[in-house]
């Protein structure tokens, strides 16, 4: 185990993928073909990943094609939602919201997957969901300019529908590892939203011009890297030390929407971002204790290992 590299690695990936929605944010075309370039130039990167580490050949086979249809499917309209909902928040707001995420993985796997979570995982994730609502509060209401407030209405509405369908992602992705390799994960998810995303082509696709293309090809190219920073980052170092590192895309986001965009996030949003990060990383703490204690009870069972 190397926890800082596991670490530098899980903070690339963050900012991999802040920057990759940054470009798609400044790229400004339909969703479903940010979906399509951010996957189709993302294989590349991923196979020669697979080429590096040897898994060309093993790392792409399937066991379950409803299982990765399934996983592609959920995917592909977190992302398509979270892209249409960039081009209606601000970063900052988009990143806050997504945070629900998390939260709804925790539900999500009571309800579907029967882990048994008690009342302080619950509590946190109540908590967590109260933040969001902070958040969401200044986009649900009417004023004098209608039309940018339903704009803004309608982005927390994709980004609370992309964060549930990520969820669903994550909890089907729980199941599917049992018999699936990471790699091949990974891979069939890409290749699964670029086709998919072609289907959204009769619905207003522009031909892009000039830096558009510098854009979207970057963002599918540093998708790619992301997932790969991400993954290799759980190689280094125990889950539980490096999802934090996950809220740091908070920073990124501010920072970014300043520089980029001229965003500036409302002390609310930071208000209420605070709380769901305290959440979020209450549950990570617990997990992490409720392993610590699992690998005792297990080692106490079978002292001999």
């Amino acid at each position: 185990m190397h926890p800082l590299r596991g670490i530098s690695l899980k903070l690339a990936a963050v900012m991999c993928f802040i920057v990759m929605i940054s470009l798609i944010k400044a790229a400004d075309v339909p969703a479903g073909q940010a979906v399509f370039f951010r996957s189709f130039f993302a294989i590349p990167i991923i196979l020669v990943w697979l080429a590096i580490w040897g898994d060309l050949r093993s790392g792409l086979r399937v066991k379950s094609v409803t299982a990765h249809g399934l996983r592609g499917a959920l995917g592909t309209m977190a992302m398509g939602t979270n892209f249409a909902a960039v081009m209606l928040l601000p970063l900052p707001e988009v990143t806050a919201l997504g945070y629900a995420m998390p939260l709804l993985v925790v539900v999500f796997a009571a309800m579907f997957l029967n882990e048994k979570v008690g009342l302080y995982r619950f509590g946190a994730v109540g908590v967590g969901l109260l933040g969001v609502l902070v958040v969401m509060e200044p986009n649900l209401t009417i004023g004098t300019n209608e039309t940018v407030e339903t704009a803004q209405m309608l982005g927390v509405m994709l980004c609370l529908f992309g964060a549930t369908c990520g969820a669903l992602a994550q909890v089907h992705i729980r199941n599917m590892v049992q018999v699936e390799q990471t790699s091949a994960i990974v891979f069939f998810f890409s290749l699964t939203a670029t086709l998919l995303s072609l289907l959204t082509l009769p619905f207003g696709w522009v031909m892009p011009e000039g830096m558009q293309w510098v854009y979207l090809i970057s963002c599918g190219l540093l998708g790619g890297l992301g997932q790969i920073f991400l993954t290799s980052s759980y190689r280094f170092a125990d889950a539980s030390l490096v999802a934090p590192f996950d809220y740091a895309s908070m920073v990124f986001a501010v920072m970014f929407g300043y520089l980029w965009f001229d965003e500036i996030p409302t002390l609310q949003t930071l208000v209420g971002s605070a709380i769901v990060i305290a959440a979020g990383v209450a549950i990570i703490l617990r997990e992490r204790y409720l392993g610590i204690q699992r690998g005792k009870a297990r080692q106490a069972k079978n002292p001999y290992g």
